[in-house]
């Protein structure tokens, strides 16, 4: 696990020594993701040719696979052979190893590096549908003068990438970018609008003006010139066009080898593997699974004074029931406050979900662990969220009352805001109403942390006038996935949706950030490809509850009786700090000086009386302002202090 950055320039606008500077600069902005080696590589443009591209290569390096100085990045061969930026596992480099080799390919090092050079000599772009894990890459062909960039499947790996006058900037991280002083310091008003509406900004719209994260499964190739070309390799939905015949017994047999498989994959390592511990299902799952392995792993949990938040004594109970080497990390609103400073500037993108994430990785990275399996994914994939059972109730229901008249949904819907009042739940219910009834613009509503209603009474006039695009990206997002999967069955698109926006955009972002900031690779096995495209192919009728109040029915039955029972039948917890008393005690100051007059309130571009009525509203305890929608905007004030200080003023 690593951080890259690169450039090509081309045209003269770019002098080669800038070029190498900017590369350089990226290079020390990322060196908190790779302690452990830094390079950087540059092209030889051929003799006489004026036109020809300057390609240079950065990278920090996290030695997880093959420790030693063979694996150092970039890394590349003489003459005409491809270089390559690498951050990522590809968990089963070590049978494509051997499959190269038996065709003739040599290596130099055991490194999962070389073996996707080798793999684009041999199979080009069809190397992105052989590798298996989580990776993010710049590779330049010299032989084709092409570069090619690239994410794996499910987005776990983050890639930015910036286009200029001659030249294309890349990098890990936004930061990174920003530090060449390539890149303009411009806020993008669209971005800000979506930011408030779901607590990060969808991709592949960053904050930053012009500056976009390729998205999951997709490809870029930058020619001589500057022409680019663009595709995708894979879609989680395609499998749920291609359904799988197959019992609960053959459902729960197929899954459970599926499971072991996936977890004995991403335990692949020259290094100690550990895992977080929550005691929730999803985590609990791995943690019994590397025990089954053969694997005694360090195991970390938080605990809280707050009983409501606080999940310690079920972690410690799956950790005696498989024998980890357990760590229970205690933590108080002042520990927070303590830590906050470095927690949010550690944020390359802002997002109302990520401290807890940064407290638990310092922890992890205390005890001296580099890589740990964590359960984000199972809620996505085996349907743990309230939308799956809400949603699937409503679908039908939604078909029927689009049918009816758009202007009549329109009276409805206002009809009940008359009624009902101006709060969030009844702001959603008539939005519902008011839809088009498709699951696409139904599913959003569900996770807007600020309603339309409320941005715009935040947001200036001025603000909000320049806002190029109202719309809502997700329900496009969505809308334009499911045309091209008319098949796919209810639950598999709701499962999409959920990868797709709040998993990728908050939850993956968050763990790449915040656990890279203390040098902690952490990997996702049960966002292993094999087992989301199995699990997505499997019948709806397998996979959602049966009455016998097992919450992810097919992933606890599939892994026969192997977690406690009072893990499994216990109510869902999410993993949340407790920042509702929290921000009404050791953190309110800090709060409100951030949505004060010297925070966000004075930038010029929400309106004073909005902020703080919001914020009087949460410390009254309405129901209508949860902590998350203010802790959003207090997040967004200390990023755009520290990258965009300007605010919307430099748009």
């Amino acid at each position: 696990m690593c951080g890259i950055a690169g450039g090509m320039f081309w045209g003269g606008h770019v002098g080669h020594d800038e070029a190498r500077a900017a590369v350089a600069t990226m290079v020390e902005r990322l060196g908190h993701r790779g302690p452990d080696g830094r390079g950087v590589y540059a092209s030889a443009a051929p003799e006489g040719d004026g036109r020809a591209p300057f390609v240079v290569l950065g990278h920090v390096r996290l030695a997880i696979i093959d420790t030693s100085s063979a694996g150092l990045q970039p890394m590349g061969g003489p003459g005409t052979r491809p270089w390559i930026t690498y951050n990522g596992e590809a968990y089963n480099f070590a049978g494509l190893h051997d499959e190269l080799e038996q065709s003739g390919a040599t290596f130099v090092s055991r490194s999962d590096t070389e073996v996707l050079l080798r793999g684009y000599d041999a199979w080009g772009l069809d190397v992105l549908g052989r590798l298996r894990g989580m990776y993010a890459f710049g590779l330049w062909d010299q032989q084709r003068q092409r570069l090619l960039l690239a994410r794996d499947r499910l987005g776990i790996k983050p890639l930015y990438v910036y286009r200029g006058d001659g030249f294309l900037l890349f990098a890990s991280e936004v930061r990174a970018l920003l530090a060449t002083n390539m890149v303009p310091r411009r806020l993008d008003p669209t971005a800000l609008w979506q930011y408030l509406g779901y607590q990060s900004v969808p991709a592949p719209r960053t904050l930053v003006s012009g500056v976009e994260m390729l998205e999951p499964a997709s490809w870029m190739t930058v020619e001589a010139g500057g022409e680019t070309r663009s595709g995708r390799y894979w879609d989680m939905l395609h499998a749920a066009e291609h359904p799988i015949e197959a019992s609960p017994d053959e459902a729960k047999r197929l899954v459970s080898d599926a499971l072991r498989d996936a977890v004995a994959s991403h335990m692949v390592s020259d290094v100690p593997v550990g895992a977080f511990l929550s005691g929730g299902i999803d985590s609990s799952a791995v943690v019994a699974l590397m025990r089954e392995s053969g694997c005694t792993p360090r195991t970390f949990s938080i605990g809280f004074a707050e009983q409501a938040f606080d999940e310690s004594a079920h972690a410690a109970l799956v950790a005696r029931t498989f024998d980890t080497d357990h760590t229970h990390v205690p933590l108080t609103g002042d520990d927070l406050l303590a830590q906050l400073p470095a927690a949010l500037a550690a944020m390359d993108q802002p997002t109302g979900d990520a401290v807890n994430t940064y407290v638990v990785s310092g922890a992890v990275r205390a005890r001296g662990n580099t890589v740990d399996l964590s359960g984000l994914g199972g809620d996505e994939l085996f349907g743990g969220y309230p939308s799956f059972a809400r949603l699937s109730r409503t679908v039908d229901l939604g078909r029927l009352w689009a049918w009816s008249p758009e202007a009549l949904r329109g009276l409805a819907a206002t009809a009940m805001k008359a009624v009902g009042g101006r709060s969030v739940a009844v702001s959603k219910a008539a939005a519902l109403v008011a839809s088009d009834g498709q699951l696409s613009s139904m599913f959003p509503l569900l996770r807007q942390v600020l309603s339309e209603e409320q941005r715009r009474a935040l947001l200036t006039a001025a603000a909000l006038a320049r806002v190029a695009d109202l719309r809502d990206p997700y329900d496009r997002l969505l809308a334009g996935a499911f045309a091209t999967a008319p098949g796919a069955s209810t639950f598999a698109r709701i499962s999409y949706a959920e990868a797709r926006t709040y998993m990728h955009d908050v939850l993956l972002r968050d763990t790449d950030q915040m656990s890279m900031a203390h040098a902690l690779e952490v990997r996702v096995p049960l966002l292993d490809h094999a087992l989301v495209d199995l699990v997505s192919a499997l019948p709806d009728a397998v996979k959602q509850p049966n009455g016998s109040g097992v919450p992810k029915r097919l992933l606890v039955e599939s892994l026969g009786g192997l977690l406690p029972d009072s893990i499994v039948r216990r109510p869902k917890q999410g993993f949340t700090l407790p920042f509702d008393p929290w921000m009404r005690g050791p953190l309110r100051a800090f709060c409100e000086e951030r949505l004060g007059p010297r925070g966000l309130a004075g930038r010029g571009v929400f309106t004073p009386a909005a902020l703080d009525g919001l914020w009087q509203s949460f410390l009254v305890g309405s129901p209508d302002v949860t902590w998350s929608r203010l802790w959003t905007l207090v997040v967004l004030d200390a990023w755009l202090d520290r990258h965009l200080p300007d605010g919307l003023e430099a748009a």
